[in-house]
């Protein structure tokens, strides 16, 4: 089937930030070597808000329903607050790869959200796909191996799980929004709420303030806030405004092979023979559940 031109630019554009994405948790990885996670995540979106600034006098042309503005925190709470403080931690504990195939998860998980807040359908496949995929992530989970990057890998891929939940939190309120706001405006106000949040949490004791410069570690949180996080999100919002946000969140479905094959190739990660079984069950409960 040949695709309109109006119905590719969001496939296209859905495409290049699931392939954005499958990179960042490899360079998230690269970035906690050397810098404490609250620090990255902090610099991430620094770094994104400078670029939003670009288009301040823009935003100053917008106006915005009263009655939204708590969708609007609700969103920025679930995504990127709760979503990268549980990422940041899971990535602490866990691969890339591992963290990577738990984001399959996603579009199951929003599919019975929309279900039951946005009335889109739900078919007993979705149900099935569902279980099957918990299954697989339960697997992965108890057969992940504790390695130097990877200490903790059951804690490590509940936590990404967690920011999976929070992910669904954020899809579902951003596709009620996009149907009145912009996608640059719903990204903006995503990253100016991570900064304040991320902010704070710099100033917490148990964040460790760097002292020293790293150019592998800098170059890393500047991909990821702006690439992931200006680039990425920014492409995500204008997919998921022009389709249903269940079809649109399938294609999270492409970040865990784009999130092992480069966590293979940069950071030589491996997944054992029941790590790819285990992974396998995800990938297909989520085939079965968006069929």
């Amino acid at each position: 089937m040949i695709l309109k031109k109006e119905e590719l630019v969001p496939v296209v554009c859905l495409i290049l930030s699931m392939l954005i994405w499958g990179g960042s948790f490899i360079a998230i990885k690269i970035a906690f070597r050397t810098y404490d996670p609250m620090v990255v995540m902090f610099g991430r979106m620094a770094v994104a808000c400078l670029l939003f600034l670009c288009f301040f006098r823009q935003f100053l042309r917008m106006t915005c329903n009263k009655a939204d503005w708590k969708f609007f925190i609700l969103m920025g709470l679930f995504e990127p607050c709760l979503y990268f403080t549980f990422e940041a931690k899971a990535l602490s504990n866990t691969s890339a790869s591992q963290a990577g195939v738990i984001t399959a998860m996603l579009p199951v998980l929003v599919a019975l959200a929309a279900w039951m807040f946005l009335n889109e359908q739900l078919k007993w496949k979705t149900l099935s796909g569902f279980m099957l995929a918990v299954a697989g992530a339960y697997l992965l989970s108890i057969s992940g191996e504790i390695t130097r990057d990877a200490p903790n890998p059951s804690l490590g891929n509940f936590l990404e799980f967690l920011a999976m939940a929070s992910a669904t939190g954020y899809a579902i309120i951003l596709k009620k929004l996009s149907r009145a706001y912009s996608a640059l405006l719903l990204t903006a106000i995503q990253v100016f709420m991570g900064a304040i949040y991320f902010t704070f949490i710099l100033f917490l004791p148990s964040t460790v303030i760097p002292d020293r410069i790293d150019p592998q570690g800098i170059a890393a949180i500047l991909f990821l806030g702006a690439v992931v996080t200006f680039g990425a999100y920014f492409l995500y919002n204008y997919g998921v405004s022009k389709m249903t946000v269940s079809r649109a969140t399938a294609f999270v479905s492409l970040i865990p092979i784009f999130a092992v094959f480069m966590g293979w190739l940069i950071l030589n990660e491996t997944l054992t023979p029941i790590q790819f079984f285990s992974s396998g069950l995800i990938l297909i409960g989520v085939f079965l559940s968006q069929t």
